[in-house]
């Protein structure tokens, strides 16, 4: 039986004192029905992680460096975020995708050294509106689960969170159905299926991401192959975020 996990991406959100005390509450929540982990931005990880000390939930990253060390002016490594106690990390989310051009190469590059610092990736893929409307999403998403997971072996593939965020629903209020997040999530467990095993399969989380909000989160984690969520705006504040835990299934 596959655990849920619910990870907050707080994005370039909130503050040292607001992102503190937002972490106060949620490690408050008793018997949670998910794993949980909180993604703050990088200047606010170790204020973070000095109130998660203790707890069950879990600190994240935003994103790292696919570098170990040397001339990469802004860039922030697997080992760092190590060192501050972060245990997941967000790795080629569809905004640094599309905004800043990371490739699948580039996302791969970062995932393994992740995996080789002890890190836990999530690693998103998803396709544009175009894409959806034009048949292509399983193709699209095929190919960035191909690239962007090259190189693993199972044991590696074991550590993975993939979540499939459709980038025409992040941040636009526009959802998924849950048929269609449902197809997507379980084309990605038949991949996962295909290059290694039913075992690996079968325990592999996959969660959804994309305007996740209290009032959809039963039903899209109610689906099979849908487990947890990679929510955004929503886990921006308590009410909103605790709401959509105890929504799982």
């Amino acid at each position: 039986m596959r655990r849920p996990l619910i990870a907050g991406n707080w994005k370039m959100n909130l503050r040292r004192e607001s992102g503190a005390a937002l972490a106060r509450t949620i490690v408050q929540l008793r018997s949670p029905k998910a794993d949980i982990a909180v993604c703050p931005p990088f200047v606010y990880l170790e204020k973070v992680a000095d109130v998660l000390r203790g707890s069950t939930v879990e600190l994240g990253a935003q994103n790292a460096s696919q570098f170990d060390d040397g001339a990469y002016t802004g860039e922030v490594s697997c080992e760092m975020l190590v060192e501050l106690g972060c245990r997941y990390v967000i790795v080629g989310h569809s905004e640094r995708r599309t905004v800043l051009g990371e490739t699948d190469e580039i996302v791969n590059a970062k995932v393994l050294k992740a995996l080789a610092a002890g890190l836990r990736p999530i690693v998103c893929v998803g396709e544009h509106l175009a894409e959806r409307e034009s048949g292509q999403t399983f193709a699209v998403v095929r190919r960035q689960f191909e690239r962007s997971l090259a190189g693993l072996s199972a044991d590696q593939m074991k550590q993975i969170v993939i979540a499939y965020e459709p980038i025409w629903a992040i941040g636009t209020g526009k959802v998924a159905t849950p048929k269609q997040a449902q197809e997507v999530h379980a084309d990605l467990r038949n991949q996962v299926e295909n290059r290694y095993n039913s075992a690996i399969a079968q325990q592999s989380i996959i969660l959804y991401g994309g305007s996740v909000k209290p009032d959809n989160a039963a039903e899209l984690m109610g689906q099979p192959d849908i487990d947890g969520a990679l929510v955004g705006g929503a886990s921006l504040t308590a009410a909103t975020f605790l709401a959509i835990v105890d929504a799982c299934h």
